[in-house]
């Protein structure tokens, strides 16, 4: 375990190093452990990682040191160039994972093994070493060699079944963005630092086979467990959650033509009360005849989502809460509706552009922005920091490293 290099109090993952054989699968594994403070040596071959190559490129310049992709998934990383085709580069890659506390690596099975630097030939010298792999199918299973993509993944897995429109004679969609990829990379440091408790507590470390195709799958909601248990088919809705029951829309478009997402809609007696005040305070009472339904919702103390569709008077209750919320929406800012929809008591989001979302109160409040220095290029960029905040959580990311940058410090430890 690397030692603490400074007073600072030390970060969650501190004095952990992690060798991390660079690939598009475990990626945004390495980059969460990173950020929590872990040394993270991500080993590249000669002229860089593939995915270096990946545009867009700061500045439209194609440059291994200026791909966006790279620069995301690979923050707070030392990078070292090895060759692991040659004697040389295998013998460095064995020394320096057997100086890690983790090794990670989203190798197509029997690569590494046929180089001699799988984790049976490694961990035979090094018993405490942990060694994680992110695989499509995992290790474990008959179709090894299965060509997989993103795609693929979620097509298989079921997540694409609960994605699109309510029209099912069109096509399900994908989620965008490499969702198996970041799904099996949380499921890769959940399952790694669960290792590592193992490993403190018997000092034998072990091999964690991630399976791509199962974190996707039991990222269905309760699709799947519908399915084992009732054999039930739950139907992909536009904008909501997949369902056996067709439900109503949970986006409501605002008089600016924005959106604001209310997943629960109205359930509490206090829900009702608020809106049909909300109705009376924008002189809208007039223009909604429903409104009667609104103190229904507060004489019966609200409305469980567990009987709609079974009992006809909280339905109709609902839905006349849900069709207050369209018309009140209607009449405010996106921004006013949001703010005022929570002041409330209603669960509400706004549905924000990625750069809309980076400029919320909220995420500035939580410093979760953060401006990284890029000395090379003489600028400091806006990224995207952790999603977890904590007392011994970093509060700033470094930028992802140039290739090769520091093989000579690396090899020089071991």
């Amino acid at each position: 375990m690397a030692e603490p290099t400074s007073n600072v109090m030390p970060a969650l993952l501190s004095g952990l190093r992690i060798v991390e054989l660079a690939s598009d699968r475990a990626a945004y594994a390495g980059k969460l452990m990173g950020d929590l403070g872990a040394d993270v040596i991500v080993v590249e071959a000669p002229g860089g990682h593939a995915s270096r190559g990946y545009g867009p490129f700061v500045d439209d310049k194609a440059d291994p040191d200026r791909c966006l992709w790279w620069w995301n998934y690979n923050t707070s990383k030392r990078s070292v160039v090895l060759d692991l085709d040659s004697a040389e580069g295998r013998d460095s890659f064995r020394r320096l994972a057997q100086s890690a506390d983790i090794v990670l690596e989203g190798e197509d099975p029997g690569t590494l093994d046929a180089l001699g630097i799988d984790h049976t030939q490694i961990r035979a010298d090094a018993p405490a070493l942990i060694w994680v792999s992110v695989t499509p199918n995992g290790r474990r299973c008959a179709d090894l060699h299965e060509p997989a993509t993103d795609i693929t993944l979620l097509s298989a897995g079921g997540t694409v079944w609960n994605c699109g429109y309510d029209d099912h004679s069109l096509p399900p969609i994908r989620p965008s963005g490499g969702h198996a990829h970041h799904t099996a990379s949380a499921f890769a440091v959940m399952g790694a630092l669960t290792a590592v408790v193992h490993r403190d507590l018997t000092g034998v470390g072990q091999h964690v086979d991630v399976s791509m195709l199962a974190a996707t799958n039991v990222t269905t909601e309760v699709s799947s467990i519908d399915w084992l248990y009732r054999r039930a088919t739950n139907n992909r809705q536009t904008g909501r959650h997949a369902s056996e029951h067709v439900t109503m829309g949970i986006q409501v478009e605002t008089g600016d033509g924005g959106y604001c997402s209310n997943p629960l809609g109205l359930t509490t007696a206090g829900n009702y009360k608020s809106v049909l005040d909300w109705l009376g305070e924008l002189g809208l009472v007039d223009e909604f005849p429903e409104a009667f339904f609104l103190q229904m919702g507060i004489d019966r103390g609200g409305v469980s989502l567990k009987v709609l569709g079974q009992d006809v008077e909280a339905t109709e209750i609902y839905r006349a809460g849900r069709e207050a919320l369209y018309l009140i929406a209607s009449k405010l800012t996106m921004a006013e509706f949001f703010v005022q929809a929570q002041q409330r008591g209603i669960a509400c989001g706004a549905v924000y552009a990625p750069d809309e979302a980076l400029a919320d109160p909220h995420f500035r409040f939580r410093e979760y922005p953060v401006e990284v220095d890029h000395p090379e290029l003489g600028r400091s960029y806006t990224y995207p920091g952790l999603p977890f905040t904590g007392d011994f959580i970093p509060t700033t990311i470094k930028r992802a490293p140039l290739v090769g940058e520091h093989t000579q410090e690396v090899l020089g430890e071991l």
